[in-house]
């Protein structure tokens, strides 16, 4: 039995915005980097992505869930704090633990994400009734909660993830 035309328009709706934004972000990365080259490589910055989204996690933490070793992270990781993205801020309740952190310079480099979700925010504040807001934060929020189980992101209870 085939799938009903609105699940296939509405599939590629959704993965039509999802690929706006990633190119987007390609183009204000590339822009930002055309007259000098990139200190990140592609799989630094995804590594930088996954640190941030898991709010201050700890290598071993940051190794399960890109399911890589933790010799393997820990290199990574290695790299991204000698180009100064990324901290080990140790641990307040363990202090034979360490949180990563970016740093203000990561920060400034995820900023060509964030600033851009906060102007389609925005115009979809303008654009659409309350009702409707309400409804796209329910859909977002059970998106989130239920309907993508497998990315479940740790929950640091350091302080130091709290800051980030």
């Amino acid at each position: 039995m085939a799938a009903p035309k609105e699940h296939f328009e509405l599939e590629d709706k959704f993965a039509s915005v999802y690929n706006k934004f990633k190119l987007h972000f390609y183009q204000e990365t590339f822009a930002r980097f055309q007259n000098r080259e990139a200190s990140l490589t592609t799989v630094e910055a995804f590594a930088m992505e996954a640190i941030y989204a898991l709010g201050s996690p700890t290598v071993h933490e940051f190794a399960d869930f890109m399911r890589i070793s933790s010799s393997n992270a820990a290199y990574k990781i290695g790299s991204l704090i000698r180009k100064g993205y990324v901290e080990k801020v140790q641990s307040e309740s363990d202090g034979r633990e360490y949180h990563l952190r970016p740093t203000q310079k990561y920060l400034d480099y995820y900023d060509i994400t964030s600033s851009y979700v906060h102007k389609v925010m925005e115009r979809i504040k303008q654009r659409f009734s309350p009702e409707d807001l309400a409804k796209m934060d329910e859909i977002l929020t059970v998106m989130g909660e239920e309907l993508m189980p497998e990315v479940s992101l740790p929950v640091s209870g350091d302080a130091a993830g709290a800051e980030a």
